[in-house]
């Protein structure tokens, strides 16, 4: 029985994987999982869930605005719509963020950050900049290698 190649993008089979093509990925896995324990360890210092931290983040870094649709929270965090309306809600009762109606259409509503929120964000922005940047020499030889890779 013929087992199927995935092709690569010149038409050939993939190369088989290596012991070092592992490795690599193994130690690429492991560095985003300490930053990603990190963020979750210093969101929790402040008093937030790590879910709430993201939350904050993704509005604040939305493109072009600081304020989203609840759909576009949902997206942006890769949870159902409905989850993330409980989110909200539960930000909304820690004065973390406001919801405001849209000038356009009446029935649509936005998510913006108030003050207190933004005031958490910056904080753990700092923090998760800094972070990146001890991490950032290790990730990109990472992503290098994983690129030159076969």
């Amino acid at each position: 029985m013929a087992t199927k190649q995935k092709a690569g993008s010149s038409g050939s089979p993939e190369p088989p994987f290596r012991k070092a093509g592992y490795e690599t990925l193994a130690a690429f896995r492991y560095t985003l999982r300490r930053f990603l324990r990190f963020s979750e360890s210093a969101a929790e210092t402040v008093g937030l869930t790590p879910q709430k931290y993201l939350a904050l983040l993704a509005i604040q870094g939305f493109p072009g605005r600081d304020y989203v649709a609840v759909s576009e929270l949902a997206e942006q965090l890769q949870i159902r719509d409905h989850s993330a309306v409980e989110l909200v809600d539960r930000m909304e009762a820690q004065c973390l963020v406001a919801r405001r109606p849209s000038a356009e259409d009446r029935r649509m509503v936005y998510v913006t950050t108030t003050s207190e929120g933004k005031e958490m964000l910056k904080k753990l922005a700092a923090e998760h900049r800094e972070q990146l940047r001890r991490l950032g020499p290790q990730l990109r030889l990472l992503l290098r290698a994983v690129e030159e890779s076969d």
